[in-house]
């Protein structure tokens, strides 16, 4: 672990404990930092009023000064909590790469980073683990005995089964409460457009979203050679084929799907930033959350 915080999974597996992994990824960079990186999703805006000197100028509203030729500010109701809804796959194709530091390992961490900086700001935090079918779920809550129980949780989480990733998402969507902010953490292997359907429903019920896609070095890159058998991690299913013959075809498939789910994010207004359990994450999960605050104080 150096100490610019260039910590990756492999480094985190060794740590003992889940909440020494969410402090290890996350302290150091926000200390002495008080702005949130969710910050803008727990207020919601309730009226304009005319301006007074004093008032900051980022609330003024320009397109209505458009409209009027006059100074008006916007005024928001505050929450008193932002309510952060971790939602992790957990089907089979996330056990991926069997050796080393898996898809589901690296997902667990980024929850577990998440869950601890949110707490740290006083915000609840729920957990939904699924994978054709919910099968933990945590609500959203404040208290410091319930973000050990999340830890625990996230410590026991076993990728199995098939995935109906839309389908688990709209049971998550349905029971999703107040408006807050939800972190989807999977590999996003389904259909990019069934998935960016069920992603709009949350934004369709006031949620803030952020999509992490978790991939493999190598289901990124596909580094395999001569004759390799595939086997699928959720059917079971197998597929023998000559590494270098499927090499080019796999690559531009994956890439578009990548791209697929990343611009159709971004139609949407929904955050969205690519990790790998190869790569050191923990300083791209604080570059990212930099610039997502960056872009909120511009808003």
């Amino acid at each position: 672990m150096s100490s610019d915080f260039g910590i990756d999974a492999q480094a985190l597996v060794e740590l003992t404990s889940m909440e020494l992994r969410a402090r290890a990824i996350v302290e150091g960079h926000y200390s002495g930092q008080h702005r949130s990186p969710y910050r803008g999703a727990s207020i919601e805006f309730a009226d304009h009023r005319q301006y007074t000197h004093g008032d900051e100028l980022r609330h003024l509203d320009w397109k209505l000064y458009g409209r009027s030729d006059r100074y008006f500010v916007k005024e928001y109701d505050a929450e008193t909590n932002l309510s952060v809804y971790l939602t992790v796959d957990t089907s089979g194709s996330m056990g991926y790469p069997e050796e080393g530091v898996s898809k589901l390992a690296c997902a667990s961490y980024l929850a577990a980073g998440l869950a601890y900086l949110a707490h740290r700001q006083r915000d609840a935090v729920g957990l939904v683990a699924f994978g054709d079918h919910v099968k933990t779920q945590l609500p959203p809550l404040a208290q410091r005995g319930h973000l050990q129980r999340v830890f625990a949780a996230l410590e026991e989480l076993v990728p199995s089964g098939e995935t109906d990733l839309p389908g688990a998402l709209g049971a998550v969507a349905s029971s999703a409460g107040r408006r807050g902010l939800v972190v989807l953490i999977s590999d996003l292997l389904d259909d990019p457009e069934r998935i960016l359907r069920s992603l709009a429903s949350f934004r369709h019920r006031g949620h803030d979203v952020m999509v992490f896609q978790v991939l493999a070095t190598d289901e990124l890159q596909f580094d395999f050679r001569g004759p390799v058998v595939f086997e699928d991690l959720e059917s079971g299913a197998s597929l023998a084929s000559e590494a270098g013959e499927i090499r080019q075809q796999y690559l531009a498939q994956i890439n578009a799907h990548v791209a697929a789910v990343r611009q159709g994010c971004h139609r949407r207004k929904i955050d969205y930033e690519l990790f790998s359990p190869q790569a050191p994450f923990g300083p791209a999960l604080r570059a990212y959350l930099a610039r997502r605050n960056r872009f909120r104080a511009r808003q």
